[in-house]
């Protein structure tokens, strides 16, 4: 096992060839992996069996578990999303600006990578690929650190990464993977500014919370998902049902699930019934003393109000307008998905002006906001920060700028 410096080195190392790659030689090497995974998913599969069984036994909540699964279908969605990267431009020295000055300078602003990444995961064992993927084609190298509870799925895929890279022009070390799950190394990790130039914390709030309090390493922010959904007063009331449900129960362990239902007091009594019904074989209801009185739930706490669940939990209130509810997410949200379903065309371009989110939705589920469904291929995170990158963090997000100035002899006076 070698250290975590020693990592560091071959990344660096790794990277400064990745960064001259041409775009041919990346998209090569990104398909020599996606054949590698294809050829070892019985392996994969079999460790992650062992994470999940695990996990099960320590009494992992069933929609974290969700997260952590693998099998063939996933599998297909992982080898799927580094074909997708394939096809999408090569965000490398691009220019978005030439101009000229007065004496003569032609300056460029060129885009180049952003050198080594590294990113603090917990489990979700596509995020390695995904990751991975994403650094290589934007010309970064990266340093990998899952979860414990990952950590059989995670060796896996990197061994099927390495395997794939072996074939290829482009060194192994454009990605290490830390297999040690001693916490004390992602502290040392946070703290290696020699050869890390930023990382990424994806996973809880606690974790998040201990990255940027500890890291030296300038950080990039993906938070966590406190998402709501506000059912305006002229609201399609079924629209509304199919959203929420959608929002709350296609998957209860992601940032982008819904977490607290917001309803206009105008239709909470016509509305809050048909969400009763879709929604009570499926989740619990914690709500205000005014939902109650319409339908039965248990008492929501102030703390329900900004919790992220991620679970089978939905917290309800009644709001007076498109004011309240926009106040309300401000104060509880987290910056991550937010949506409205209305028909009311100034309380959507209300919403969508003054929600403090990084995605803000009309008419749609929060379960969109990912970077495969904006089209990234893939994502590093969902970003809530709001310098650099906010939303799902893609290729464009994961390049820097470099200016070139072309000159005749000039000297500034």
């Amino acid at each position: 096992m070698i250290s975590l410096q020693e990592k560091g080195a071959l990344l660096k190392e790794s990277e400064r060839k990745l960064a001259v790659a041409s775009t041919h030689e990346k998209n090569l090497a990104l398909r020599e992996v996606a054949h590698s995974i294809d050829g070892s998913r019985e392996e994969i599969l079999k460790a992650n069996a062992l994470d999940v069984e695990n996990a099960r036994k320590s009494g992992m909540k069933e929609g974290l578990v969700d997260r952590l699964l693998l099998d063939h279908g996933r599998i297909d969605g992982i080898i799927e999303s580094l074909y997708t990267v394939i096809k999408l431009p090569d965000p490398i020295w691009k220019s978005d600006r030439v101009w000229t000055l007065e004496n003569g300078l032609t300056i460029s602003k060129m885009t180049v990578p952003l050198g080594v990444i590294g990113i603090v995961y917990e489990s979700r064992p596509n995020v390695t690929v995904d990751a991975f993927g994403l650094a290589l084609k934007s010309g970064n190298a990266i340093l990998l650190r899952g979860s414990s509870t990952a950590i059989h799925s995670n060796i896996a895929l990197v061994k099927a990464i390495k395997e794939g890279l072996k074939k290829t022009e482009i060194p192994e070390g454009v990605v290490e993977f830390i297999d040690d799950t001693d916490r004390d190394l992602v502290l040392q990790m946070l703290r290696s500014n020699d050869f890390l130039d930023l990382v990424i914390p994806r996973g809880s709030g606690a974790l998040i919370d201990f990255v940027v309090k500890n890291a030296t390493v300038p950080t990039l922010q993906t938070g966590e998902g406190n998402c709501h959904v506000y059912i305006d007063d002229t609201a399609k009331l079924q629209d509304g049902v199919r959203i929420v449900v959608n929002a709350k129960t296609q998957r209860v362990g992601v940032c982008n699930a819904c977490e607290t239902l917001l309803v206009n007091r105008k239709v909470a009594k016509e509305f809050l019934p048909m969400a009763y019904e879709a929604l009570k074989d499926k989740v619990e209801l914690r709500a205000d003393e005014e939902t109650r009185e319409i339908i039965p739930a248990k008492a929501a706490t102030e703390e329900d109000w900004a919790t992220e669940f991620l679970d089978f939990i939905l917290a309800i209130k009644v709001v007076e307008d498109v004011d309240e509810a926009i106040a309300h997410i401000n104060k509880y949200g987290t910056m991550h998905s937010e949506s409205i379903i209305t028909e009311t065309l100034g309380n959507a371009l209300k919403f969508q002006r003054q929600v403090d989110a990084s995605t803000v939705y009309v008419n749609a589920s929060t379960r969109f906001t990912d970077g495969g469904e904006f089209g990234f291929g893939a994502e590093m995170g969902i970003s809530t920060q709001k310098t650099h990158a906010r939303g799902p963090v893609g290729l464009e997000q994961l390049v820097t700028h470099k200016y070139l100035v072309m000159g005749q002899g000039q000297t500034r006076k």
